[in-house]
């Protein structure tokens, strides 16, 4: 690979990483191509993405990032998943193909910039998905002028009661 192709892989990689809201550092090794392709459509299902690259071209990618943090820690065989939109459905993505692979691990990450273990990244996993926080969210917001109105109702509705007791009485 000559440095014009090491020059447009990490400007790539830093393009990426610079719009990413999450970087999460995996150890991919003995994995097959049929699993990574499997985790690459997983992720990208989640809103993310999955890249191998050489250790030395992801620090230098990552130098001028939010994810900064996590440049100096890769060793080994590695790669890096990237998400974009929502992070909790990226860790998500990830710790479920750790769970059925075994051959994939979650090392560390980095979220908005701040370093996450891979144990923090696997809570984060559990946290409920942002379509099921808004919808947590919209039903606190309708609760409340649902129960105003039943609470309204409920203070009229023995007055009524009392005037159509008057009523029948009356009419009779």
């Amino acid at each position: 690979m000559n440095r014009s192709e090491k020059a447009a892989i990490i400007e790539q990689i830093r393009s990426r990483a610079a719009a990413a809201s999450i970087a999460v550092v995996t150890d991919f090794k003995g994995m097959t191509v049929e699993e990574l392709t499997r985790l690459r459509v997983a992720l990208r299902n989640a809103g993310g993405e999955y890249h191998v690259v050489k250790n030395t071209l992801a620090r230098i990618a990552l130098s001028d990032t939010a994810h900064a943090p996590i440049k100096d820690d890769f060793k080994d065989n590695c790669a890096i998943a990237l998400g974009f939109d929502d992070p909790v459905a990226v860790a998500k993505a990830l710790s479920e193909f750790a769970k059925t692979s075994k051959l994939l691990e979650v090392r560390h990450g980095s979220l908005e910039g701040k370093i996450l273990s891979s144990a923090q990244i696997e809570e984060l996993a559990k946290l409920p998905s942002k379509e099921q926080l808004l919808g947590q969210l919209l039903g606190t917001m309708n609760a409340v002028p649902t129960n105003l109105v039943s609470l309204m109702a409920n203070m009229i509705r023995p007055l009524l009661y009392a005037l159509k007791a008057i009523e029948e009485k009356k009419a009779a």
